[in-house]
């Protein structure tokens, strides 16, 4: 923002510093000055005035008293800008021009002045100087004093030919659809509802807040001139100009808020130019709406708090002196005398200060930060309390990390076709408003978007395994966590291995892998093999499935190979999980294995065959592995292979090859009690 340094000047008594000077003084204090430059007989600040700042100091008059606050010179622009005006009693600004809003919200004041016989002329040299230094290009005396008080004041102003006004009248409203416009710099706009513009009882006559329009422009012939100074919400002027792609003076200023209390002065301020310059008679009183009336906030302040929270100690009288520079009125009551408090009173200027924190930025700003040395914080660091969740959220995908599996993370949907694929309509979740055909359910499993993977990967990898821990949803509200990894390949067994890895890492044990069969009538909707599928149980308690997807969901997919899959309820492992591990020497002794194969009837259960197995070998059997189970069409009918490894080992010896033949002897004769199993030789 470019402000005049000769300008500035007019607002103080004594000689303001050198341009340079100035310049570190505001950097230091209050905001960069980018560039000075010299212009004739002045000179140019460009500053960086902040955007919450915007309110007071996209002005001459708040850099002034910015300057003022730093540097104690005597600050005189509020006496400079409030003149006394000399009114026509017998004109009335009634008689010449009303005004109506239409919505409150989007413009909440409109004021508007009414100067008749003036004389339309170029403005004086000083005049035109001072637009120029600032950018602007001088057009008339009239133009120039409104956008002469807009960068004094901050408040932008807008000047009617009000003979050029249908019916006397002025709307504040938002455009109707397809409404049009040509501005003073003959452009033409489309308008809509999104844009609010000032209009007469026919047309638009000025996009408000904006720009004004080519219709009711000031020309030689004017001889009455309605000036507009309003207070419009700064969302709607931002809304509007972005619509339009039309950016102005006015617009930026409005777009960062402006108090609606400034209306009034700078409007009396350009009214009084106008009498002086253009000889103009001021008729008689304001036609203001303004509602709903802005009043000055009040702040509480802890002067206690203001140490505490800049971390250096400031006097207290040192503090309510830089507040009284800042223009703050400062109030002491009796109830907050004992507290060490007092009551700010904030100029409805200052739209940047809200609470105590702003007030003290404020001492702390021209104070000085760069007298507040550097300290470190004291403190005590109290540990945050452990996060189960996440601490055995994490173990888990490390573990399975290291077993070779990559992490994925899918969307949370599913589409009607997968659905259908995997027959799951009833419990699944529709969203009311889907973003696309393809995300329309809440998944309620893990395993659909994991296939999608291997889909789109199985190209370019011979063996594929990936897992994902997520939520999964059911009808009526059911969400839960799941941990899902598949393998691609004859990788059952492998699936096992990692599943007991998993496991035995997060301290469970009592694992038990149970053949999980199913009712006739899911076999027709599961999408595994109901012959290839095991239940995981800890302790009697099941907590996931272990299985083969089926033919059927494979071909859907087009997958080329077998997948393996595991789902764990992950909210029942991560209560069962432990960071104590059961601690079991390792044997001097060596151990022995043995394999089996047992010939059984297809409804026999795992669980059966190795409970026997354990009854007879006793302590000296320590681990039976299953590692096969097969189904064929060259076995009778009706009958599985199951195949097991027999891990023999003693604490106390070394167990010869004598003993444990007899010992596989004695399971096998066990085993075969049975009339319908058989072992196979």
């Amino acid at each position: 923002m470019i402000f005049s340094y000769n300008w500035l000047q007019s607002f103080f008594q004594a000689k303001l510093p050198e341009p340079k000077k100035l310049a570190e003084i505001l950097t230091m204090h209050f905001a960069e000055v980018e560039e000075i430059k010299k212009d004739g007989q002045d000179f140019t600040l460009d500053i960086d005035v902040r955007p919450n700042r915007a309110g007071d100091c996209f002005s001459h008059l708040g850099i002034a008293r910015e300057i003022a606050t730093i540097t104690g010179l005597k600050y005189i622009g509020d006496t400079y800008v409030n003149l006394e005006l000399r009114e026509d009693k017998d004109l009335k600004a009634k008689d010449f021009i009303q005004v109506e809003v239409k919505l409150q919200q989007a413009c909440p004041r409109y004021t508007a002045r009414v100067i008749t016989n003036v004389k339309i002329e170029p403005s004086p040299r000083w005049l035109q100087g001072r637009l120029k230094v600032c950018g602007l290009r001088p057009i008339n005396n009239i133009v120039d004093i409104a956008n002469y008080v807009m960068l004094e004041t901050g408040q932008p102003l807008h000047a009617f030919d009000g003979e050029k006004i249908e019916s006397q009248k002025i709307i504040v409203r938002f455009a109707k659809n397809r409404e049009k416009i040509v501005t003073l710099d003959e452009q033409k706009f489309d308008l809509n509802p999104d844009v609010l513009v000032i209009a007469d009882e026919k047309k638009p006559v000025a996009i408000a807040g904006i720009k004004g329009g080519k219709l009711p422009e000031i020309d030689k012939k004017t001889k009455v001139v309605v000036l507009e100074s309003a207070n419009f919400n700064s969302q709607t002027i931002r809304q509007g100009s972005k619509k339009l792609n039309l950016k102005t003076d006015a617009s930026l200023r409005f777009e960062h808020g402006i108090d609606p209390n400034l209306t009034e002065l700078a409007i009396n301020r350009a009214a009084y130019l106008i009498q002086r310059i253009a000889k103009g008679k001021i008729a008689k009183g304001l036609v203001d709406f303004y509602p709903k009336k802005v009043l000055p906030k009040i702040i509480k302040l802890d002067l206690d708090y203001v140490e505490k929270l800049l971390g250096i100690k400031i006097s207290v009288n040192e503090i309510k002196d830089t507040l009284k520079k800042l223009n703050f009125k400062l109030t002491e009551t009796r109830s907050l005398r004992k507290t060490n408090q007092i009551e700010v009173e904030i100029p409805s200027f200052r739209l940047d200060v809200n609470i105590p924190e702003d007030l003290i930025e404020e001492v702390g700003r021209i104070y000085g930060y760069q007298k507040i040395k550097s300290v470190f914080p004291i403190s005590f660091l109290v540990p945050p309390k452990r996060n189960l969740d996440i601490f055995w959220e994490d173990m888990t995908k490390d573990i399975l990390k290291e077993a070779g599996f990559t992490e994925v993370y899918n969307y949370s949907f599913i589409s009607e076709n997968d659905a259908k694929i995997f027959k799951s309509f009833q419990n699944l979740i529709e969203l009311e408003n889907s973003m696309s055909e393809e995300q329309k359910y809440l998944r309620s499993s893990l395993i659909p978007n994991l296939l999608k993977n291997i889909q789109k990967n199985q190209d370019y990898f011979s063996e594929i395994k990936i897992f994902e821990l997520g939520k999964v949803f059911e009808k009526p509200a059911k969400e839960e966590r799941i941990l899902t990894g598949v393998i691609t390949g004859d990788a059952f067994f492998q699936a096992k291995g990692v599943l007991d890895i998993l496991l035995n890492k997060l301290g469970i044990s009592n694992i038990f892998y149970d053949e999980y069969r199913t009712a006739a009538e899911e076999r027709e909707i599961c999408w595994w093999y109901p012959r290839k599928c095991a239940e995981i149980k800890v302790d009697g308690e099941r907590i996931g499935f272990l299985g083969e997807i089926s033919q059927r969901i494979l071909n859907e997919f087009k997958l080329k190979q077998k997948v393996i899959y595991f789902d764990i309820f992950f909210e029942k492992l991560s209560k069962l999980a432990s960071e104590e591990h059961e601690y079991r020497p390792v044997s001097k002794f060596p151990s022995a294995v043995r394999d089996i194969a047992i010939l059984v009837p297809y409804q026999v259960r795992v669980e059966e065959v190795l409970n026997k197995i354990e009854t007879v070998g006793g302590s000296l059997v320590r681990d039976i592995d299953l590692f096969d189970i097969y189904e064929g069409e060259e076995l009778p009918g009706g009958k599985k292979n199951l195949a097991f490894h027999i891990i023999y080992q003693a604490e106390d010896r070394t167990l010869s090859s004598k003993e444990i033949d007899e010992l596989q002897n004695k399971i096998i004769k066990n085993l075969e009690e049975k009339p319908e199993w058989q072992v196979r030789k």
